[in-house]
């Protein structure tokens, strides 16, 4: 397997399915994931910066230490708990 950071520019990955896939250290610049499908992927330590996140939908995700605008994820789950 090669050490080389996989990079990602400029194109469409629309509809790709990723499954069982090792992300680490890629790069994603202007890249259209629409319906693009993630499972059993990490992105642990991912950053993610002006990115659309419409009707993206998360489940059975493990969120420890996620932010979003620096508020941690977990502690917006619980507030909005019933």
């Amino acid at each position: 397997m090669s050490n080389e950071q996989p990079k990602f520019q400029s194109t469409s990955l629309s509809g790709a399915i990723f499954h069982d896939v090792n992300l680490r250290s890629s790069s994603f610049g202007d890249v259209a994931l629409a319906d693009a499908a993630f499972s059993n992927v990490s992105f642990k330590g991912a950053k993610f910066v002006n990115v659309d996140f419409s009707n993206v939908e998360i489940s059975d995700a493990n969120l420890a230490g996620m932010t979003i605008n620096g508020i941690l994820v977990t502690d917006l789950l619980y507030r909005q708990a019933p």
